[in-house]
């Protein structure tokens, strides 16, 4: 039976996903207009993505490192198409204490120019590169529209910064850095993702070109995920990044940045979740099993305690819920909270030599006798929820992919069942924009595929790309 606090996703999706937001305790809403509180439960959640991530970025020989929060706006201008890029999106400081500022600063919207401007500072020889630094803050962006996760004003991210003696060796860097993000969105969050490259028109800002990670909600509308941006030398030329190669001659360095935020928060829950709740792939959950002790017996609570601490030796991370509240009620707490599996036993259990295991994913519950090995069963378990919740999502993303040849299909696959469409391109800014009077839909990424067609879907003339469409969060 559906959680009657929770509108169904078939009824209305972006209900449904409040809903879910709201009745997990992910995240509530703030007096501070577009900005958020994240809920121990999301927070949680984030500190598990942040850990996995981490450990990446460091595998891959990243250091971490931390910016001011605050970026003059001189730096800002030096390099033109960032501040032109994000100016809609600044927030400004002028005063400090009671005095007006000489000059403004703006709350980092990202931070290349703090990056750019440290490195000009460490950067003499190719001998010091690379560089390869990450830091994980905040950011604000003046967005007009926000939604929990998604979209809000201030947000958390990681946003790595890499600088390079040569272009082949930053470009190696920018693919490596996409291939990173796919991996943790398929194994760790068990989202199937497409990547590629993003149009002139919807590359970053102050970019040679940007790679992206592209993922599919439930309801077939596209979620940037994760980018990954090639600078070349526009950033180093623009705050006189030098050094001397091995000639011995000056030459300014390569960069690049790539980043993700608690977007992917949004992602799990629009990926994932159902009409009772929260579902979370077990290798990201925080609490991995909840075990549900059904009455006051004493030899419950004493068996209860065993198999937790059994768990917590395999590092497991499980809970025992033993409030004074009704086992239906714990039952659906557990699962509305997306804990991937729930492990029941009273005291007719006991006597019968059997426990009950119950898995979020598929609601199936399943008798287990006590001599089998728990953990061991317990852990087998956790990795068949994994493989399926990517399966189910990976089926999805299928089942919503298309092929278009006309913009009256492109209409009607839209207006019906949204999802990831393929098409052939020109290559025009122009013929985007007409794409994008069809409910909005945009060059998700430009892919590494044949043509479907000779002609761009838009114009007719000579396609040059296959190029993946869809609407967006």
């Amino acid at each position: 039976m559906a959680n009657k606090s929770i509108t169904s996703r078939n009824i209305d999706f972006a209900k449904w996903y409040t809903d879910v937001v709201k009745a997990a305790h992910l995240c509530e809403y703030s007096s501070v207009k577009g900005c958020m509180i994240i809920e121990p439960n999301g927070y949680a959640i984030w500190e598990e993505m942040q850990k996995n991530l981490d450990n990446m970025f460091k595998e891959s020989g990243h250091k971490n490192i931390y910016m001011p929060l605050l970026i003059p706006e001189n730096l800002m201008q030096k390099e033109g198409e960032l501040i032109n890029g994000f100016a809609p999106e600044v927030a400004w400081v002028t005063i400090g204490g009671n005095k007006e500022l000489d000059e403004k600063m703006c709350i980092r919207p990202t931070s290349e120019t703090l990056f750019s401007d440290y490195y000009a500072l460490k950067v003499k020889s190719y001998k010091d590169l690379p560089l390869k630094y990450n830091q994980w803050c905040n950011v604000m962006r003046w967005e007009k529209e926000t939604r929990p996760f998604l979209r809000s004003r201030e947000f958390l991210w990681q946003e790595g910064h890499t600088v390079h003696s040569t272009s082949t060796e930053a470009e190696k860097e920018t693919n490596d850095m996409l291939l990173t993000y796919k991996r943790f969105f398929e194994e760790y969050l068990a989202i199937p993702v497409v990547t590629g490259r993003k149009t002139e028109k919807e590359k970053f800002a102050g970019a040679e070109y940007t790679l992206t990670v592209e993922a599919l909600m439930y309801n077939g509308v596209a979620l940037q995920s994760a980018t990954s941006h090639y600078f070349g030398q526009k950033f180093s030329k623009a705050y006189n990044i030098k050094f001397l190669n091995k000639d011995n001659k000056e030459e300014y360095a390569y960069q690049t940045s790539w980043g993700t935020t608690t977007r992917m928060i949004g992602a799990l829950i629009m990926v994932h979740s159902d009409d009772d709740g929260l579902v979370l792939p077990p290798k990201i959950a925080p609490l991995k099993v909840a075990i549900i002790p059904i009455g006051t017996d004493d030899k419950v609570k004493e068996k209860t305690k065993q198999i937790k601490e059994e768990l917590i030796k395999n590092n497991i991370s499980c809970y025992i819920d033993d409030t004074e509240r009704t086992p239906g009620f714990k039952f659906a707490e557990a699962e509305v909270q997306g804990i991937p599996v729930r492990i029941e036993i009273g005291a007719r259990d006991l006597e019968n030599g059997c426990l009950t295991i119950a898995r979020r994913d598929t609601k199936e519950r399943i008798t287990v006798s006590l001599d089998e090995n728990i953990v061991e069963y317990t852990k087998n378990l956790l990795d068949n929820i994994q493989d399926n919740l990517y399966k189910k999502a990976l089926e999805n993303q299928k089942s919503k992919t298309y092929e278009a040849h006309t913009l009256d299909e492109v209409k009607e696959i839209m207006d019906k069942h949204p999802g990831f469409v393929k098409a052939s391109w020109c290559g025009s800014e122009e013929c985007e924009l007409k794409m994008k009077e069809i409910k909005g839909t945009k060059s998700r990424c430009i892919l590494d595929e044949e043509l479907i067609d000779d002609k761009c879907i838009v114009c007719g003339k000579k396609a040059n790309h296959l190029v993946l469409w869809g609407i967006q969060y």
